[in-house]
């Protein structure tokens, strides 16, 4: 039997074209001595059993008549996607932030396992970096997180390889892929009949999922307002720019202490500083919001409130959409807004109405899912502007080879229309962001990252007055 892709893993590429690359990625920073290519690629191999997904390709049916599936790559070679690059000197930050948008601009081939890792040397004061890519059908920024946990040590001494017997199952014939995809469309209103017997088990708490995906809809609705025109939207190149900003864990302690707010409402305040400075910069008025998607991951949770994996690497995720108040010169203002509005988007369970939205494309002729996603993303999206996803990442350092990671950035994609992408990753302490545009509309996106270091600074400050 197929193993097929969900419907939002392949809307994920169904969306990628010439100029959309849609992999996630994450750039690591570690102490030097390099390890050597050679104990990097042992060192993936090693831990490959614990993740098949990395030695399987994508098959698509015939005629587009079932969603792609995933089959065993016979000629899997993990040096094709292990690779070894420098620096050239100084190997400062430049150099490598130049690296890293020459590395994502490139589309990840599909005749292959959807991944790479690139280890990267030359780095100033003798340390190395190590920079991946996935592709978005593969994973989430939640289950991608525990890929990096897998593939790396959690301590100093390296573990040992695990027992691999792995055997390439043969692949299916497309004859054989397109019976059982007409089979599955077949079986499919009986699946969606079993699902409703079963809900309707526990009429409560039906009604009560049905109430809050109304409620997130009439939500969601607010979205046909157009934001104003803005150069932060229009067509994109197939080129991109990467720069990152950072903070950290206690700063933000501080701030939420001091001045007021959730974690994620801290983040987000400072990045709506960094747009501001960025419209500013560009001569646009500010008399106005940024209106950004934020992807909200649907796993469920420990009792920390945690995500947890289910032991698959699916997506998991659907979305809220925020209005960043960059109008709001006061700083205290600012957060105050971003909070009060991230309390109401809870209240509005547009996240909810979004994994419902997701969900009914696999009652969806595949087909049309295909077309659909395309268009969606070819269409003016004047109604998003960009894209702001925080992903929480693991709080005890990682290792590679018996080297510390001593930075991790994280990378996400551009896609339609939108110009500039912010992604903001925790880890061991720190909370870093990283910033990708496009190459040619966007080559200021330093004055964004440096915009939001001067919102936290600024919200350190009325901490500190707080105090007082």
């Amino acid at each position: 039997m197929a193993d097929r892709m969900s419907p939002l893993d392949a809307s994920f590429l169904h969306i990628e074209d010439d100029v959309s690359h849609m992999h996630i990625g994450s750039i690591g920073i570690f102490e030097g001595p390099s390890p050597g290519y050679d104990k990097v690629v042992s060192m993936v191999t090693g831990k490959l059993p614990l993740v098949p997904r990395y030695r399987q390709v994508v098959r698509f049916v015939p005629f587009d008549l079932g969603r792609p599936v995933w089959s065993d790559d016979p000629h899997f070679n993990a040096e094709y996607h292990v690779r070894h690059t420098a620096l050239p000197s100084p190997g400062g930050e430049p150099e490598l932030r130049r690296l890293v948008g020459r590395v994502m601009s490139q589309q990840l081939d599909r005749t292959k396992p959807l991944w790479e890792i690139w280890m990267v040397e030359g780095l100033e004061d003798g340390r190395w970096a190590m920079v991946s890519k996935t592709h978005h059908c593969m994973v989430d920024g939640v289950s991608g997180t525990d890929l990096l946990s897998v593939i790396m040590d959690t301590s100093p001494k390296a573990s040992k390889p695990l027992p691999d017997e792995w055997v390439p199952e043969p692949a299916l014939p497309r004859s054989q892929l397109a019976v059982e995809a007409v089979l599955d469309m077949a079986r499919s209103p009986y699946e969606q009949m079993r699902s409703v017997r079963a809900a309707t088990r526990v009429p409560r708490q039906a009604v009560g999922q049905a109430g809050e995906l109304v409620q997130g809809l009439r939500s969601m609705a607010g979205l046909v307002r157009r934001t104003p025109p803005s150069t932060l939207n229009g067509p994109i190149g197939p080129h991109r720019r990467y720069a990152w900003a950072s903070t950290s864990v206690d700063d933000i302690k501080t701030v939420r202490k001091g001045v007021g707010g959730t974690f994620n409402d801290v983040v987000l305040a400072a990045v709506t500083r960094g747009f501001r400075d960025l419209l500013l910069e560009r001569g646009e008025s500010t008399d106005r919001v940024v209106r950004t998607l934020v992807p909200v991951s649907v796993r469920g949770r420990d009792a920390s409130g945690r995500a947890v994996g289910d032991g698959t690497y699916e997506n998991k995720v659907s979305a809220m959409f925020a209005e960043l108040p960059v109008g709001l010169e006061d700083p205290a203002e600012r957060l105050q807004a971003i909070s009060e509005q991230m309390d109401g988007l809870k209240e509005s369970k547009q996240a909810v109405a979004g994994e419902a939205l997701t969900s009914l494309g696999g009652f969806a002729p595949p087909m049309l899912l295909a077309l659909g996603t395309r268009l969606a993303t070819r269409a003016p999206q004047r109604n998003v502007n960009t894209v702001t996803t925080n992903v929480p990442g693991p709080q005890t350092a990682l290792f590679a080879g018996g080297r510390r990671m001593l930075k991790a950035y994280p990378y996400v994609p551009l896609a339609g229309q939108m110009r500039v992408g912010v992604a903001i990753f925790s880890y061991d302490g720190q909370v870093n962001f990283g910033v990708t545009g496009d190459y040619d509309s966007a080559p200021d996106i330093d004055v964004l990252c440096e915009g939001i270091e001067a919102g936290m600074d600024e919200f350190l400050v009325l901490a500190d007055k707080g105090k007082r």
